[in-house]
């Protein structure tokens, strides 16, 4: 049941758009045990200038304007190490097959509970059993 929120710098390609898509849901599926077919992702192309990132760099780290940012929002429980191999999976296949630097791969994780979801028709699907 995740819901990915990726933004991109509107110069970066179709491609690049794709790829970054698939690595996502790659990772979601063979690393943090998403259900097959549960891909719901919103991809947005934003200015140079309305993608702002520190350019002295954050915890030895510095940016380029092809900064890839990835939200994905999802039920928590999975562990530290299943985290971290999902960020190394998406970061590996991205610099891959587009060349992004690692670096410019943030992702960033927003846990929540079952009944926080409503898949549609203002059903709470997951609603906790009665």
């Amino acid at each position: 049941m995740p819901l990915v929120r990726i933004d991109l710098n509107k110069t970066a390609s179709a491609e690049r758009a794709r790829v970054v898509s698939e690595a996502v849901y790659k990772a979601m599926v063979e690393v943090a045990s998403v259900p097959l077919h549960d891909k719901f992702q919103v991809i947005t192309r934003h200015e140079t200038e309305e993608i702002i990132y520190p350019a002295e760099g954050y915890l030895g780290l510095t940016y380029s304007p092809d900064i890839v940012i990835i939200q994905v929002t999802w039920v928590a429980g999975r562990s530290t190490d299943v985290k971290q191999r999902f960020y190394r999976m998406i970061a590996d296949e991205i610099h891959e097959k587009q060349g992004v630097r690692k670096e410019d791969i943030f992702i960033t994780l927003v846990d929540n509970g079952r009944e926080d979801w409503s898949f549609g028709s203002g059903n709470m699907q997951y609603a906790p059993k009665q």
